[in-house]
């Protein structure tokens, strides 16, 4: 079992850093958090790999930690009739 404490990006909506407690992230990448932004803690939870979390592999995340330092999980994929909200619509026509 270890400590894991959950980071959220400043920068990226629902994308998250898992590192090791007593690490802290003193082993992320400097390019990485970069583009991560401040690092906001969530929280810190004993894990392992019966544990089940949402959106995350826990075995993979705990395997990324030990070997890494570090599991980055990206936000899940944009639905395609969302991406359809951005795209500039014809102005003539219904109204």
């Amino acid at each position: 079992m270890k400590i894991i404490s959950i980071y959220k990006s400043s920068r990226k909506d629902e994308m998250y850093l898992y590192v090791e407690k007593a690490l802290k992230l003193t082993k992320v990448p400097e390019a990485l958090m970069e583009v991560f932004g401040t690092a906001l803690h969530v929280m810190d939870m004993p894990m392992t790999v019966k544990r089940e979390l949402a959106r995350v592999d826990v075995g993979k995340m705990l395997e990324e930690v030990a070997s890494k330092g570090f599991y980055l999980q990206m936000p899940p994929p944009k639905e395609d009739y969302m991406l359809d909200l951005h795209h500039d619509r014809p102005t003539t026509g219904v109204r």
